[in-house]
């Protein structure tokens, strides 16, 4: 491959590294190309972006970027390695705990400005909540003692109406 080619893919990488907020490193090499096939077609259904990349362009790419030390993922850059691009930190790992065996293997991840290494940490990646979840949970906390004071207001009223009405028609 030409030096201009070489160049030209190591931009596009840095570009979409800067679009998608998290990226997970992961290894491939024991799947055929009907699974491979088939994880892919995964990754579309939910959102994300596989990329099969040369380590040592995604190396120089993840350098080229400034704002954000990659040092620590460049140990996970051995043999074939495929990248997956999520916008939703927990979604890559998501989709590789459906795979029983441990096939594909997670190298490593960057997911919410933290960077994990190793095949452990799927668990830890599978439970970060996404931006919506955690709104979500805010809402909801929220809206809790405004539902407790309504009902218990509502309650109250029937209460006060119900014994107002027995005062009222009791003969006096």
């Amino acid at each position: 491959m030409r030096k201009e080619d070489k160049s030209v893919i190591i931009g596009q990488l840095a570009e979409i590294v800067k679009q998608y907020g998290h990226f997970y490193l992961v290894d491939t090499t024991a799947m055929d190309a009907a699974a491979t096939s088939d994880l892919r077609r995964k990754c579309f259904k939910a959102g994300i972006k596989m990329v099969v990349v040369k380590n040592t362009l995604l190396h120089k790419a993840l350098l080229s970027i400034e704002d954000v030390d990659y040092s620590a993922l460049f140990g996970s850059l051995k043999g074939t390695t495929s990248v997956l691009f999520s916008e939703v930190a927990n979604a890559p790992a998501k989709l590789l705990k459906e795979y029983k065996d441990g096939v594909p293997a997670l190298k490593a991840a960057y997911a919410e400005e933290g960077i994990y290494v190793g095949a452990d940490q799927l668990e830890a990646l599978a439970n970060i909540k996404s931006k919506n979840e955690v709104i979500a949970d805010i809402v909801a906390l929220l809206q809790s003692p405004a539902k407790n004071v309504i009902s218990a207001l509502q309650s109250g009223g029937n209460t006060i109406h119900g014994v107002l009405k027995t005062l009222g028609e009791r003969p006096e």
